[in-house]
């Protein structure tokens, strides 16, 4: 690895609790010899006096664009309260607007003076009265607003902080490590995000006790967010940069894995869609045979089979882990304000800023499963002429894409179909395939070939073991949105000369069998739906064929 790619994602050294992580932060003899040596140089640079047209340090801006409000105020605090930033420090008791001026103030002085950081973290800990809820609170706040902007040596500092606010325990340093989770843009492999990544996991893995013992659910996430950057990761090969980082990634998530399954289970159904991806990784193949032959490895009590993960609904909140803030706010507006037949423009732009570069479609698949199960419109909105979430989504499949990324694209807007329980589910999550299905006949008739199709190919070879529980699911489906009025009938489907006459028989058979299982229930008769372990790993090549 050359010095360049080893500088790009090399880790910090370790460190003990209140010395700095980064070069950033200096050691305390370090520190006094430059105090000694260095008269204290302004924190904020200032255009004629006037503190509000200052120099920013924290972000790059042109000469055209506006400032931003939120930046303004940190350094306008900075500049007012500069002589108290420099020991020794006042030991008056602030007022309530003075010590919201002096969290700002020290926060900018943290990411602008590296060299002074210790001084100001200390000062920090020396003022707080309210476990540092409202520092955190601007952290996130920047982090969610600016971190694009942000210049490198801010990034640094920015992390650099966050390793203290979790060495504390801060109030809220769990949302803090989801806002930076969020700024990780999947399919990109730039430096600056594959840094970001780098940082993020070395954090997780470093912090594991803090974290366990404080905010276990976090850990969750961060689980989550590795496994679905790991499948990019794991089709790159021949890059040093990568090579080190995904190492990283594989082995934080095979400990959470094999150390807190408990755990991991939280995350519900998407956790094995996941884990799919990435069953040609050694270390996860094996971690697939003990889930099929060996659950017990696991040492969960009750936990026999994969279909008790089948059963559990995954949150949404895992499924906005995995878009950045700008990414999530442009779907909104584009969900909740444009109209049918308006929307072209907006879908140009929201191409040219997230899916310009062929490798970013793979964030495809996290959009579509963001659209399904994290935004569920309101009726007003069903009711308008909005954009309905189905015809988003016939955009999307229209994409330029990949073979892998298509299928788990298509695996995304399915999947809650395979094992749809109403007492669970919500028929929010499966109204947008089935409209898109029924809506695109017939002028997008292939879109209706080509999802009906994959729909049948999940019944037949998604799990072969235990097919009786997807086919149940998927009746479960149907009958919902039929009662419900999702669709009013099916008729559009079996009756439509453009469909392909196999799935039209295959729809029909299928139809057939739920009108007889639904008969069967009212009748109170149990239908046979043991679950098989079996015997046998599926192949590598039905895994990849989805």
């Amino acid at each position: 690895m050359n010095q360049e790619v080893t500088n790009a994602v090399s880790p910090p050294a370790s460190h003990r609790r209140g010395q700095s992580k980064l070069s950033g932060g200096p050691s305390s003899s370090q520190l006094s010899t430059n105090n000694r040596l260095q008269q204290p140089q302004p924190l904020a640079t200032t255009v004629g006096g006037n503190p509000t047209t200052m120099v920013s340090k924290l972000i790059q801006r042109s000469t055209h664009e506006a400032e931003n409000p939120f930046e303004v105020t940190l350094r306008e605090a900075c500049c007012f309260l500069e002589p108290k930033l420099r020991p020794p420090f006042p030991l008056t008791i602030p007022t309530p607007e003075e010590y919201s001026n002096l969290n700002r103030a020290i926060l900018y002085g943290i990411l602008s003076e590296p060299h002074l950081a210790n001084v100001h973290i200390k000062h920090l800990h020396g003022v707080i009265t309210d476990g540092y809820e409202y520092f955190t609170s601007l952290l996130v706040k920047l982090v969610n607003e600016l971190y694009g902007k942000l210049v490198d040596s801010v990034k640094k500092q920015l992390i650099w902080v966050t390793h203290e606010m979790v060495n504390v325990s801060a109030i809220g340093f769990d949302g803090l490590l989801v806002a930076l989770l969020r700024q990780i843009v999947g399919g990109d492999f730039g430096e600056e995000n594959l840094w970001l990544c780098f940082e993020m996991v070395n954090l997780f893995s470093g912090k594991w006790v803090n974290l366990l013992e404080e905010k276990p659910l976090v850990l969750t996430g961060a689980l989550y967010v590795f496994l679905r950057l790991l499948a990019d990761h794991c089709r790159v090969l021949n890059i040093p940069k990568i090579e080190s980082l995904r190492k990283m990634e594989i082995d934080f998530c095979v400990r959470m894995l094999r150390e807190n399954f408990s755990l991991c289970l939280r995350i519900g159904r998407d956790l094995l869609r996941l884990l799919q991806d990435l069953a040609h990784v050694p270390e996860f193949r094996a971690i697939w045979k003990d889930l099929l032959c060996n659950p017990s490895a696991f040492r969960i009590d009750g936990f026999v089979d994969i279909s008790h993960i089948y059963n559990t609904r995954t949150s949404r909140w895992y499924f906005s882990l995995r878009l950045t803030p700008e990414m999530e706010s442009q779907l909104r507006f584009l969900l909740t304000d444009v109209k049918f037949g308006s929307q072209n423009r907006y879908q140009v732009w929201f191409t040219k800023k997230f899916l310009s570069l062929p490798e970013r479609n793979a964030v495809l698949i996290d959009i579509v499963r963001f659209i399904c199960c994290a935004h569920h419109p309101s009726n007003d909105v069903i009711q308008s002429d909005i954009i309905p979430r189905w015809a988003v989504l016939g955009w999307l499949l229209r994409s330029n894409m990949k073979n892998h990324v298509e299928a788990n694209l298509k695996l995304a807007l399915f999947y809650d179909w395979l094992f749809f329980d109403e007492k669970v589910d919500n028929i929010m999550n499966i109204e947008p395939a089935a409209l898109l299905m029924v809506r695109s006949i017939p002028k997008y008739i292939d879109i209706t070939n080509s999802l009906l199709e994959f729909l049948f190919i999940l019944l037949d070879n998604y799990d072969v073991e235990r097919k009786e529980i997807l086919l149940r699911g998927l009746n479960t489906a149907f009958r919902a949105l039929l009662r419900k009025g999702v669709v009013p009938s099916l008729d559009v489907l079996t009756s439509c000369d453009m469909l392909s006459p196999i799935l039209k028989e295959r729809l029909e058979k299928l139809l057939s069998d739920m009108q007889f299982e639904h008969s069967a229930e009212f009748q109170n008769t149990k239908i046979p739906c043991d679950v098989v372990v079996p015997s046998v790993f599926p192949s590598q090549e039905s895994q990849t064929s989805l």
